[in-house]
């Protein structure tokens, strides 16, 4: 829609003309007021297309990670292994998730949003085939590995682009709508993948199909609808389409200059995230807190076959339906986040229209509170004789806190780092990623050696001295934001 109106094919400045361009601040190419190109002045409901779109996106990347844990047992005899060894075709996927942000966030800093999920997200639905038309270990695993390393950049890369087009006013409405697609994966997965195992007509080889098909859906309906929306790469097009229509050289964004040898893109571009993640408090801690809740909420994937299926003897597909206490939990919260985005713009607007990140924090500290109650409730109902009820109101907890956390953890990094928050949110990715690939494989022999109830108490008393990180932040974040070097200006005054 709005694509269209700046030329695509320019006739680039050739390396002399460039040397001979002195490159006047004055012709700098910005957004006019009221720019209609510019993704924060586009109509409210073309915003929530897209976002719709992008939501949908990370909806197939996070979907994946688990619609295949039901036919776990399944497949380990088809291939081989052992049960211990079955559980890697979660960890592996999220394996994936570690490695694909360290490309795809400086990838979409690049060349642009668009770009940097839609060539991957293609690539995804083929290697999803891939694991279904496996047939013995290695090829399976390896297949498991690159669906999640190219179905992660959505998950990676759309918080950013929902940055560009929403306003601090309005955005966390919408991320708080993605929220639920991106967590609610997970949680849905293994009710749709224990339905197809135990439908007579269809296998676990249907759960990477139905994927597959997911993904090729998403796929077009991005190809042909899904706008640009990264500004930087818009104010590069808008330069060249100035220099066209007004054959004047002089017009330029300090976009089109980014130097982009191999040296330039690993030093910088690729390596950023990670060099967040190591020298910036700010990601670094958050990094953390986010890793530890995102990793309990993967390890549930196999404590709750545990405990329903095993210890309750329910069938696969009843035993699968607990999961939806988390996903409704996860829904539940957005009303919480919702109404903080009508406190944060009250307290925006006392500060002058100022970014104000710590007024993102309250819901993430409620839902942290919400998070160790949850684990605690959980491992000492999970058994019999507990009515079942009770379990599943703990999942309910869990699934409203982690959503609480993590929705104001992208919340907060976006307010801090404006254009770089496709890095920071990468480098979140990574080491949750490394987080939610690790735990779902400690479950089994952390029951087996401990119990249920010892067991998750552990994971509750690391919540528990997690939990005054977000207060911490709200208290300190505005020193530790004074700290960075690479938060705008306008967020540390």
């Amino acid at each position: 829609m709005f694509g269209n109106r700046v030329a695509d094919k320019v006739p680039a400045r050739s390396e002399k003309e460039q040397q001979q361009i002195d490159l006047d601040p004055a012709f700098i190419v910005k957004w006019d007021h009221d720019d209609p190109l510019n993704p924060q002045n586009w109509p409210v409901r073309y915003k929530w297309w897209v976002t719709f779109q992008l939501g949908m996106l990370a909806l197939a990347g996070s979907l994946g990670s688990s619609i295949i844990t039901p036919a776990d047992s399944i497949i380990a005899n088809y291939v081989g292994v052992s049960s211990e060894v079955s559980v890697l075709d979660v960890s592996l996927y999220l394996i994936g998730f570690v490695c694909g942000p360290i490309i795809w966030a400086p990838i979409s800093e690049i060349w642009g949003r668009r770009v940097s999920i839609l060539p991957a997200v293609f690539c995804q639905a083929l290697f999803a085939i891939g694991t279904s038309r496996s047939t013995n270990a290695a090829s399976f695993y390896v297949t498991r590995f690159f669906t999640g390393f190219f179905g992660s950049a959505p998950i990676s890369n759309v918080t950013a682009a929902l940055g560009d087009m929403w306003s601090r006013e309005t955005r966390g409405v919408a991320v708080s709508l993605y929220a639920v697609a991106v967590n609610g994966g997970p949680s849905l997965g293994p009710v749709i993948g224990a339905a197809l195992i135990t439908n007579p007509h269809l296998d676990w080889r249907w759960t990477g199909y139905i994927l597959a098909i997911w993904v090729f859906v998403t796929f077009l309906l991005g190809f042909f609808f899904l706008p640009e929306v990264y500004p930087l790469v818009l104010l590069k097009k808008k330069a060249q389409a100035l220099r066209k229509e007004t054959n004047d050289l002089r017009y330029y964004h300090p976009h089109e200059h980014i130097k982009l040898d191999v040296h330039s893109v690993v030093t910088k571009q690729l390596s950023r995230p990670l060099v967040m993640l190591c020298s910036e408090p700010i990601v670094t801690c958050i990094a953390l807190y986010a890793s530890f809740v995102y990793g309990v909420m993967y390890l549930t994937l196999e404590v709750f076959p545990i405990v329903f299926e095993d210890i309750r003897q329910w069938e696969p597909v009843v035993a699968s339906l607990p999961f939806l206490a988390l996903l409704i939990g996860v829904v539940s919260s957005v009303g919480l986040n919702v109404w903080n985005q009508y406190r944060y713009n009250r307290i925006a607007k006392e500060a002058n229209g100022k970014a104000v990140p710590e007024a993102r924090l309250p819901p993430m500290a409620i839902g942290a509170v919400l998070f160790v109650v949850g684990a605690f409730w959980f491992a000492w109902t999970a058994e019999p004789p507990h009515h079942w009820i009770l379990p599943c109101l703990a999942a309910l907890f869990i699934g409203a806190g982690f959503n609480c956390i993590f929705q104001q953890c992208l919340n907060f990094l976006v307010d801090v780092y404006g254009i770089y928050a496709a890095s920071s949110t990468a480098a979140v990715t990574f080491l949750r990623s490394i987080m939610a690939a690790g735990l779902p494989l400690a479950a089994k022999p952390m029951i087996r050696a401990l119990g249920v109830g010892p067991g998750i108490s552990i994971i509750g008393a690391v919540a528990a001295a997690l939990l005054p990180i977000p207060f911490l932040f709200m208290t300190y974040g505005p020193r530790l934001r004074k700290m960075s070097k690479l938060t705008p200006d306008e967020t540390n005054r």
